[in-house]
């Protein structure tokens, strides 16, 4: 199918292609002298987390930002006291020489917004809090009592979209999963088709209005439902003839690796399809420390013109880019495949065999005094040692993989599989009687090098790419399959060869992550010498919690701060984190105050929210349980209502 086909083929769904990479054309919105959407760069933006009455703070803040690579930077306005300092703040930051966009971020209420639009480039409202209301509460309307609520929105949103064509200032809805109204969660429940329809009522409000200078996003913690989202928004504006520019971000998304990888899944399948025109990565650090990830993001895409994988295909029957559905693959010795979860891969060849205590990068501490090995949570499924033969004894749980020809050679082959060629594989006299692993590419099916006679109960391939744009290569090569009805499990391997730890991080979160969210892969595989084995480990592992596929440590939905926040939220969740890291599978939400509190962490099991000064609010998932505790005790009480549940354990010796 040629490029043509392909758009007409993929016309009023979510991208421009599913196997050439082309940027989905938005309409351009002036923000201040930096326009955004069309054919402009990706823009990146961060948020201040200073109080923003404290103007020489905010600056100086600002100005880091700036320095840092931000394009715009948004700055709370919780009221309207705030609101009209913003005024101050840009007069010093034109002072200082910086004529930076300023975006107010608005919660509630309106005379701020209306004040703040009149000041700064672009607002930001969220259609769940702006005129509606977030209780939690269960309402039951007919058609003409949501039509009459939806009038009485209206009217207290239409003073501000007039406010804003007097002055050209920008607007952006930003839809929150986590704060969606009572009115769309009785209706449309807590889906991102919720959320779509939470942020379409607003731009048809704009529209009718003739006001056209929106930039629409999806936020949300988890980064399948804001994929799913922000897909479902562009096929649902493409029906109605609309073609705003995305904001990209995954909210609270965390710090260090797990933010950054969680922020890179969500984010970068995005990108990968060619959608979105400005991005926030928010992490739970500094916010100058944002725009380098956002920038590291976005450059990938710059280096993108037009790559193509091939000849495009149909979407699969069963398969739908607006809902999660794993692809159904045959289980293999209860090991691989079907239902188990997805199984991580290292490469060791290149590490000292000599020394067992090389395996502890990958999840096997071995004592020396005991003779044994102990396992992490984060311990890989199989061991690639390519030529190279260990001179100790494995542990007897871990799978080693070998090229096909020294496989051969073992005298021993108990626990060790080979890795073939698909040459070598068709021309074997000899193969392993439990799993061979194949290693194969999208071209090679396309060619018909692969040829389903080569299947029986032991096959896994792995899949490899060197094409540019190689997610959506290997993304048809699930297509592929499923369309031929070929159930074997296949791990996704991708190799980088330079490039920081960062960049690794995201890339690797971005190409496998990619695949994952959509339900495609049994195991994964990265591979990058230059980077330390343990990090490889930790990035692959993050990957699969980040995409919700194999659960190997606690989950915090942190918020990136904000000058609304009542504590220091860095402190504070590593604090929190020092003490519940031991808890696999629990999610804790760390919300600075209660704007971003009940809703934004409604994902979580357990929720620290900041009500006042020195003052703790303590959720089971969207129940208050505990309010006003003090600072100094609010994490002791958490961990007794963890432990009440049952989910609590001591952390081992």
């Amino acid at each position: 199918m040629n490029t043509a086909e392909t758009n007409t083929a993929l016309k009023g769904t979510y991208c421009n292609s599913l196997t050439e990479y082309s940027r989905f054309l938005t309409r351009e919105v002036s923000i201040g002298n930096i326009p955004v959407g069309g054919k402009n760069p990706i823009r990146i933006q961060s948020m201040t987390t200073t109080d923003t009455m404290d103007t020489i703070a905010t600056v100086e803040q600002t100005i880091r930002m700036v320095d840092a690579g931000c394009e715009y930077v948004r700055i709370t306005a919780p009221s309207i006291k705030e609101a009209l300092n913003l005024a101050e703040i840009k007069k010093e930051l034109k002072y200082r020489g910086y004529d930076v966009p300023l975006i107010a971020d608005i919660h509630f209420t309106p005379n701020a917004a209306e004040a703040a639009a009149r000041i700064v480039e672009k607002v930001r409202i969220n259609p769940g809090n702006y005129a509606d209301k977030k209780r939690f509460d269960q309402l039951e309307y007919t058609p003409a009592e949501y039509e009459a609520e939806l009038g009485r929105i209206y009217q207290k949103f239409a003073p501000l979209v007039k406010v804003c064509k007097e002055y050209g200032t920008a607007m952006r809805i930003g839809t929150n999963h986590g704060s969606l109204s009572d009115r769309i969660m009785s209706y449309y429940g807590d889906t991102p088709r919720g959320m779509v329809e939470s942020a379409m009522e607003f731009i048809r409000m704009c529209e009718s209005l003739s006001y056209y200078n929106l930039v629409i996003s999806m936020k949300a913690s988890n980064p399948q439902v804001m994929v799913q989202a922000y897909r479902l928004l562009v096929e649902t504006m493409q029906k109605e003839g609309m073609n705003y520019p995305l904001h990209l971000g995954v909210t609270e998304a965390g710090d260090g690796e797990d933010g950054r990888i969680k922020s890179s899944v969500g984010i970068g399948t995005l990108l990968e399809d060619g959608l979105g025109d400005t991005i926030r990565v928010s992490l739970t650090e500094d916010p100058e420390l944002e725009a380098p990830v956002a920038i590291a993001l976005a450059k990938r895409y710059e280096e993108r013109p037009s790559l193509s994988v091939g000849p495009d295909i149909s979407l699969p029957a069963g398969f739908s880019p607006y809902s999660y559905q794993k692809r159904e693959s045959a289980e293999l010795n209860t090991f691989i495949g079907g239902h188990q979860v997805p199984r991580v891969v290292l490469d060791i060849s290149y590490s000292n065999l000599r020394d067992p205590q090389v395996l502890s990068a990958a999840g096997y501490e071995y004592s020396a005094l005991l003779d044994k090995y102990n396992m992490a949570e984060q311990s890989v499924d199989f061991v690639y040692l390519a030529d190279e033969l260990p001179s100790f004894t494995m542990p007897g749980n871990l799978k080693q993989a070998y090229n096909y020809p020294t496989w051969l050679k073992l005298a021993n082959k108990k626990n060790c599989h080979p890795v073939f060629t698909l040459h070598e594989y068709k021309e074997a006299g000899e193969k392993d009687l439990s799993l061979n692993l194949v290693r194969i590419t999208n071209e090679d099916l396309h060619n018909g090098f692969f040829s389903e006679d080569l299947i029986d109960q032991t096959l896994v391939l792995v899949l490899e790419t060197s094409k540019g744009h190689g997610m959506a290569d290997q993304r048809q090569f699930f297509f592929s399959l499923m369309k031929a009805g070929i159930n074997v499990p296949v791990i996704v391997r991708r190799g980088y060869s330079e490039g920081s730890e960062s960049d690794f991080q995201l890339y690797a979160a971005t190409d496998a992550g990619a695949l994952l969210i959509d339900g495609f892969g049994d195991g994964i595989w990265l591979d990058a010498p230059h980077i330390s084995p343990k990090a490889v480990v930790s990035t692959a592992f993050g990957i699969l919690q980040a995409t919700r596929s194999r659960i190997s440590k606690t989950e915090y939905i942190s918020c990136p701060s904000c000058g609304r926040t009542l504590f220091d939220l860095q402190e504070t969740t590593q604090m929190i984190r020092s003490r519940t890291s031991h808890l696999k599978g629990v999610k804790i939400g760390i919300m600075g105050c209660i704007v971003n509190g009940p809703g934004e962490m409604a994902d979580a099991d357990y929720g620290y929210v900041g009500t006042g000064p020195g003052k703790i609010t303590l959720y089971r998932g969207k129940q208050v349980v505990k309010k006003a505790v003090n600072t100094e005790n609010a994490l002791d009480e958490l961990i007794e209502i963890i432990k009440e549940d049952g989910n609590w354990r001591e952390v081992d010796s």
